[in-house]
């Protein structure tokens, strides 16, 4: 086969961050306090967004003249049944797996293959809905990515808000819907969501409401909003203009459009082995897929391992080949891929060598059937070890303990030309592989993931110093690369190993379709459909496919928060998540007013997940934490800062404030603090908390006279994610924080108070992210019930100590993550990765077509109003509201800003 021509650059990266907070007033910043001033006040927070073109060569692949998807096919990949962990590669540093604790196969959705090489496919009462408030409240692009592979090396260099105003252009309630001004939006907006799922009987809700519940399963399809003016097939709508009037209750419909689809976006994934994404980013990997959109994923190493491709019996007679092995693996995920997007694990491949602009050479492959599916090969020498010192790593090669880490090339890769990188080099290469494919979402593992109390670190070294690289390449990529020669793009980082020792998160359907993917990354039936001496899969995993439980579980390790969107005494609404590093801010002015944004705040570095509280003046702060590198290796920190408006409304912030951390050094527990929650209690005082690395609750609180407190330990031990955190009715401030087994929880026996100690509540285990909202005089939990995926709700009081009340299953449309909740509407990712909702009591839930980067976030707002947003795959802000009342439903969803497509 042709391979690429030589070119002119090469992936090209950048200097680690370089910004700076001013410590927060008080002097008690902890251990490891920031001492510096950012650079760049947060003023009016930075330029706007503008809307760039695709790239040349279609769905944003890299282009040039390089491997085109009708190119002689490659090494074809296969289906197999996967069967071990990702400790194979490490000998017995993990624990043994367990086994396919799934059923039922999920039927596919993939087209079938357009062209392969010949070869058969493989083939209880209380949800609180009616409470009062308490406390505080595709067009993807067109033409063959795999055109780009060539070209790789050419590019230049928790809301604690009083629930006030009107938010969004009112939804329909009953047969009413309101009115939406536009926003200067050339696109339309989107089909609030029709669907089917599981509906569940509500009481009404007061402190304490029960009442019996039944709960209704069955696939409908929901009634779309405005459907005054045309429908078409994908059910995208577009809100015509007008404005949204006074009272919700005499609101009336505005005829809808037909408007363009939501952009699918370009996802982008980096991991350090091949299996990575199979065991930890799915099944949203799959739903990319699935949907069509643009997939390309970076395998930093070639995970040879020992070399021995063999089951565990076969080991010891199996001689070690680190080229092969390395080659069956890149065969196994091959096979996964091909199977995921055509159904043919056979479906065939182009393979071409491409520079880089760290001075080697990455194998680029292009799947010929869908050319939108691109693998990447850097084939780096991996650890071999989980836990123990290996300094030809990229752990070593970060800690400089050596000066280059060279390549373990698989016997098949087009890749000759021996080659190894200096650390900066593999920071370019990355950060020119960014250049090249543009991504809007960026999939990462996890860079902080902990220690356990034996101090060993709860994942793979190559894990998270991988995830670490990819943080320095995507700081070098938004710093080098000019915002107008390059789309926005979010972050979104997951668990690894950890995952075993959490319940897990997926419903059977789910499990069992992520773990048929393993299967086939694993070569179950040993039949050589690829053609490779060197096997078609990875053969130690199949002793166990599912690894530690993984395939019944996913869990992200950052952006888990549903406090992100909040709106002011003027009833507008305030956006903020993390793009580009950065905190990006949207703003709707008043009740009608038109949506401004994304707009950057100075300072980079920005970890996913910020929280957004209304201070007892009116301003706004946002909460979050920023990674800054420093000179040297150890110098790595994650630190909690937050910036507060210059006034009520005014889009200007102040400067941002360090609030340091609670963690010494980096050695100690790898920098692992959660995101921080926030709150303001009756009193008016201001708090954030953060699960430390040991596993327990610290926090800092604001003093009268604006100065922060001392890191302070709440206790807790075995806590996992984000802490939450809300007020009740009498302005008690209350924290919960999940643990594998339960919730445990804190609460002021006064507003002004110090918390009360760790109380365990008493509540059944649940998947990770926990919302809380002040509501019927306590605060009301959401969170997912474990192989499930069903939402759940319990009243926590703060009378005589917590009490949990009415514990309730809401059903759902299976999925997993955060729940957004406020008024009566629910929100959270479904099975398939699209945005579910339910609107309350006997109401089935809808599915949005909308896939999504992290958790959704609501507000309540005006006279009944909520308000609901999220940030797509494409980076870009949609929002809908509803009507408070029983006969609602979600207004068409309205992208805000232009498309974020890049040049």
């Amino acid at each position: 086969m042709p391979s690429a021509p030589p070119l002119s650059g090469a992936w090209q990266g950048g200097s680690p961050l370089h910004a700076d907070w001013q410590p927060a007033p008080g002097g008690h910043p902890g251990p490891a306090g920031s001492a510096e001033a950012w650079s760049g006040r947060p003023g009016p927070a930075g330029p706007e967004a503008a809307g760039h073109g695709h790239p040349s060569g279609a769905t944003g692949r890299p282009t040039g003249d390089g491997p085109v998807p009708h190119a002689a096919p490659g090494a074809a990949t296969a289906d197999a049944r996967p069967t071990g962990r990702a400790s194979r590669r490490s000998g017995t540093d993990e624990p043994p797996a367990s086994g396919n604790r799934r059923a039922a196969r999920r039927s596919r959705t993939a087209d079938p293959a357009e062209a392969t090489t010949g070869h058969p496919a493989d083939a209880d009462p209380g949800d609180g809905r009616s409470g009062q408030p308490g406390g505080r409240r595709r067009s993807r692009g067109s033409g063959p990515a795999g055109a780009a592979a060539g070209a790789l090396a050419d590019q230049p260099a928790e809301r604690a808000n009083p629930r006030t105003g009107n938010a969004e252009p009112p939804a329909p309630g009953g047969r009413r819907t309101a009115r939406r001004s536009r926003t200067a939006e050339p696109a339309g907006a989107v089909a609030a969501g029709s669907g089917s799922g599981r509906g569940s009987r509500r009481a009404g809700g007061g402190a304490g409401a029960s009442g019996a519940r039944g709960q209704r399963r069955g696939r409908r399809v929901v009634k779309g909003v405005g459907l005054c003016a045309g429908i078409i097939a994908c059910g995208v709508f577009v809100l015509r203009a007008g404005e949204a009037r006074g009272g919700i209750a005499d609101r009336s419909a505005a005829p809808a459009a037909a408007a363009d689809a939501p952009d699918p976006g370009r996802v982008l994934q980096i991991v350090a082995h091949p299996d990575d994404d199979l065991y930890f980013m799915n099944p949203d990997l799959r739903y990319s897929i699935a949907a069509g959109h643009p997939v390309t994923t970076v395998y930093l190493t070639a995970g040879e391992a020992d070399g021995i491709n063999a089951t565990e019996g076969k080991q010891a007679s199996t001689p070690p080949n680190k080229p092969a092995y390395a080659e069956a693996r890149q065969n196994g995920i091959r096979a996964a891929y091909a199977k995921m997007a055509t159904g043919d694990r056979s479906s065939a491949w182009k393979r071409t060598v491409v520079p880089t602009k760290g001075g080697g050479h990455a194998e680029v492959d292009v799947l010929v059937a869908k050319p939108e599916v691109n693998l990447v090969w850097l084939q780096l020498r991996e650890a071999g070890t989980v836990y123990d010192s290996a300094p030809d790593s990229l752990h070593g090669l970060w800690d400089g303990k050596i000066s280059a880490l060279g390549a373990q090339l698989s016997s098949g890769t087009p890749v000759k030309q021996r080659f190894s990188y200096s650390k900066e080099q593999v920071v370019q290469t990355v950060a020119g592989i960014l250049e090249q494919y543009k991504p809007t979402t960026v999939r990462a593992q996890d860079p902080t993931p902990g220690r356990s109390p034996d101090k060993r670190y709860t994942d793979h070294q190559d894990h998270f110093y991988g995830a670490r690289f990819a943080q320095a390449a995507l700081a070098a990529y938004a710093k080098d690369v000019a915002p107008a020669n390059r789309p926005h793009f979010a972050v979104q980082n997951y668990l690894g190993y950890s995952n075993g020792s959490l319940p897990s998160a997926l419903d059977p359907d789910e499990a069992k379709a992520k773990l048929d993917i393993l299967d086939t990354y694993a070569w179950l039936d040993r039949q050589n459909h690829c053609g490779s001496d060197a096997g078609c899969g990875d053969l130690k995993v199949a002793d166990h496919p599912a690894g530690n439980g993984w395939t019944s579980t996913v869990n992200y390790a950052r952006g888990t928060g549903t406090s992100w969107l909040t709106s002011d005494k003027e009833h507008g609404l305030w956006a903020f998540k993390v793009l580009d590093g950065q905190v990006a801010v949207w703003h709707r002015s008043g009740p009608i007013g038109a949506w401004s944004g994304p707009r950057l705040l100075p300072g980079t570095g920005m970890d996913p997940g910020i929280s957004a509280v209304t201070l007892p003046d009116g301003r706004i702060a946002a909460f979050g934490t920023r990674t800054s590198f420093g000179a040297r290796p150890t110098d790595y920190r994650r630190e909690v800062g937050y910036v507060v408006q210059k006034g009520p409304g005014t889009e200007e912030f102040g400067d941002w404030q360090s609030l340091g951390t609670p963690e010494a050094a980096d050695e100690s527990w790898t920098s692992d603090i959660s995101a921080p929650a926030v709150s303001v209690d009756g009193a008016g005082q201001l708090a954030a908390y953060v699960r430390d690395g040991a596993s327990t609750l610290r926090g800092r609180v604001q003093l009268a006279n604006g100065t922060w407190g001392p890191w302070t330990q709440y206790g807790g031990a075995d806590l996992h994610g984000t802490p939450v955190t809300a007020t009740d009715g009498a302005g008690r401030r209350m924290v919960f924080a999940a643990t594998a087994k339960s919730v445990l929880g804190w609460a002021q026996p006064k507003p002004g108070a110090p918390l009360g100690p760790a109380t365990p509540t008493g509540l059944p285990d649940t998947t990770l992210p926990l919302t809380a909202e002040g509501r019927e005089g306590g605060v009301r939990l959401w969170f997912r019930k474990p192989g499930s995926g069903n939402v759940r709700t319990a009243l926590v009081t703060g009378d005589g100590g917590l009490k949990v009340n009415h514990l309730t299953d809401l059903g759902g449309l299976q999925g997993f993550g955060s729940v957004a909740a406020s008024g009566h509407v629910l929100a959270g990712r479904s099975a398939g990765g699209q945005l579910g909702s339910d609107l309350g009591s006997g109401r089935p839930w809808e599915r949005s077509p909308l896939m999504f980067v992290g958790a959704p976030s609501s507000t309540t707002t005006g006279r009944n109003t909520v308000s609901l947003a999220v940030v797509g795959l494409d980076a870009r802000l949609y929002v809908t509201s509803s009507a408070d009342d029983a006969n609602a439903h979600l207004a068409p969803w309205l992208p805000v800003g232009p498309r974020n497509t890049g040049r």
